[in-house]
């Protein structure tokens, strides 16, 4: 087979290659980075399946607009001004499947080859690999324990002048940073000083563990004039309602919107209007509220347990700063008293012992850190947490 050249500048995912480890019922996995599906409100969810069917049966069965399914836009737009988002119509977002096709969507649109893209070192895996298939040199901004570090950021803005910068803002992937109010107001000052678009990606949002984070980037942008001009916004259902209902959204400047939508068309023709009449079903029943509520408290307590049994079985061979919300510990191995600093050979004794993680490296754009790792908290219950960080901590002693 003579396959496309873009083809070349990209691999399988690490991640991935890990999964059939994971069909080992003897494997703790701490490697995942979805949800929890039994999180689900499966009742309401039901609900709204059959409320759909009962009084929308035709369009929900039937093609729909590639923009997204109107009732669903309607309630997006709710849910976002719910969030501090108080101006998003209906009509400025693009419903997609999943978030992972909205940065698709923004390769497609913006990237060529040779055009640079600035992303957070480390960020989603995925991201790297999407716009690399697009023939982008993606370019690394480093964070800290408040996400992206912003003096760097404005530096390599004005070196490189790149066709956007992607962010996580809120408990990024992996590292779970949750960037400060300044810091945010920072990046959309930047924005409007360089005419330097803003990508925001914020499936994680939602899902704090105490005091909620500052506003995102796009509720924020109201209080910076000219940045919601120059700020792309991605959300996502999957986290919170339902990964296998495959929803999220794009919030975008009508031009660019209107780029994403045509070439959506070429893709999809229309995410599943059978999926989006439930998810707007759903939110019409006023059940989010309590559905977050709940997996907050849960993904929250087992973070918990998770930094404490890493912190007592591994001692000072691992440090981490304790996420306030999402899905993930970032930690880097110290090598203290000797023991093992590399997260790649590291993981292959984890995995005899019965416990697997994600090595850090695959998640940097250029100089990965291999002394770090990524470990989800929010699939496994808490005895399985405790057993699998005294898995780790007999790893680690050799």
């Amino acid at each position: 087979m003579r396959f496309a050249d873009r083809l070349n500048h990209v691999e399988t995912s690490a991640i991935r290659k890990l999964f059939a480890l994971l069909k080992d019922p003897n494997i703790i996995s701490f490697a995942g980075g979805f949800p929890d599906a039994t999180m689900c409100d499966a009742e309401g969810i039901r609900a709204a399946v059959n409320t759909a069917l009962d009084e929308e049966p035709g369009p929900a069965l039937s093609y729909g607009a590639t923009e997204g399914y109107q009732s669903l836009r309607e309630q997006l737009s709710i849910f976002m001004a719910s969030k501090g988002a108080k101006d998003v119509a209906p009509t400025d977002l693009l419903v997609t499947t999943g978030s992972q096709q909205a940065l698709d969507l923004l390769g497609k649109t913006l990237l060529g080859p040779g055009d640079k893209v600035i992303v957070e070192g480390p960020t989603f895996l995925a991201t790297i690999q999407c716009f690399r298939l697009y023939g982008a040199e993606v370019i690394t901004v480093p964070v800290d324990g408040q996400g992206t570090r912003t003096d760097e950021l404005e530096r390599l803005i004005a070196e490189h002048r790149p066709k956007f910068v992607y962010l996580i803002p809120t408990f990024g992937n992996p590292s779970g940073a949750l960037m400060p109010l300044e810091r945010r107001r920072a990046v959309l000052e930047m924005a409007v000083r360089h005419n330097t678009l803003i990508v925001e990606d914020d499936p994680y949002g939602d899902l704090y563990f105490g005091e909620a984070p500052p506003p995102s980037l796009l509720a924020l942008s109201a209080q910076v004039p000219g940045s919601r001009e120059r700020l792309v916004h991605c959300g996502s259902l999957s986290k919170v309602l339902s990964a296998g209902l495959r929803l999220g959204w794009m919030i975008a400047p009508a031009e660019l919107l209107a780029k994403a939508a045509m070439c959506k068309q070429f893709s999809d023709a229309n995410s599943s209007t059978f999926a989006q009449a439930t998810a707007a079903q759903y939110l019409k029943a006023g059940r989010m509220p309590a559905t977050l509520a709940k997996v907050r408290q849960v993904y929250g307590e087992r973070a918990r347990v998770m930094g404490d049994a890493l912190r007592r079985e591994m001692g000072d061979a691992i440090e981490f700063v304790q996420p306030q919300g999402g899905l993930f510990i970032w930690a880097r191995l110290t090598g203290a008293g000797g023991r093992e600093k590399d997260a790649n050979v590291f993981a292959e004794r984890a995995i005899a012992a019965g416990v697997a993680f994600v090595p850090g490296a695959p998640f940097y754009a250029s100089q990965p850190d291999v002394s770090t790792l990524r470990l989800s908290f929010a699939t496994a219950p808490l005895d399985k947490i405790e057993e699998g960080a005294r898995r780790l901590g007999k790893a680690i002693k050799g």
